[in-house]
């Protein structure tokens, strides 16, 4: 998901004002990634006030604190940029029951649950995460959502997991000229 779609998932909507994302959006392009990246947020203790937001980019993962300052105060943004040699990330893993699903991943300590609906967001994410790890080009994710949509438009059924294989995993060309999946 984007960084502006967030806004609408943010538990206080001050904690993410269009002030708060204008100076995000320059600290995340001073980073090297888009000033609308896709991204994850972990919503700290203050939900309406502090959070971070992680964006993968070319170099490594972007990572920025935020504090939405409250009556007075101005919001603080600080940033780094971790280089992908140096990300930190758990196993991405996944269970269903009963038509429910969780996806959960692990990144730069942050734990990143999500279920049913978020589950492809997290899956998206972490697909992100492991390109960048592994040195291949990061998806692009509007892509993948057109895709997705379009079959669901058509009546067709997506094969099982195949959101998440298409956002976490690639296609690998063979001797043979035969297409697998990695």
């Amino acid at each position: 998901m984007r960084l502006s779609g967030w806004r609408a998932k943010a538990p206080g909507k001050d904690g993410l004002n269009q002030k708060v994302l204008d100076s995000v959006g320059s600290i995340l392009a001073s980073l090297g990634t888009d000033a609308d990246p896709h991204c994850w947020i972990s919503w700290g203790d203050e939900t309406g006030s502090r959070w971070t937001l992680m964006a993968p980019c070319a170099a490594g993962l972007a990572a920025v604190n935020v504090r939405a300052g409250g009556a007075g105060e101005g919001s603080r943004a600080s940033g780094r940029l971790i280089r992908w040699s140096k990300v930190q990330v758990g196993e991405l893993a996944a269970e269903t029951e009963r038509g429910h699903r969780l996806v959960m991943f692990q990144v730069e300590g942050q734990p990143i649950r999500g279920t049913d609906d978020d589950a492809d967001h997290v899956a998206a994410f972490a697909g992100l995460t492991l390109a960048g790890l592994e040195g291949r080009p990061l998806p692009n994710l509007d892509l993948v959502g057109r895709r997705t949509s379009s079959a669901a438009k058509a009546g067709s059924k997506p094969a099982s997991g195949s959101a998440a294989r298409g956002a976490a995993g690639s296609a690998a060309k063979v001797p043979g000229g035969r297409t697998t999946s990695r």
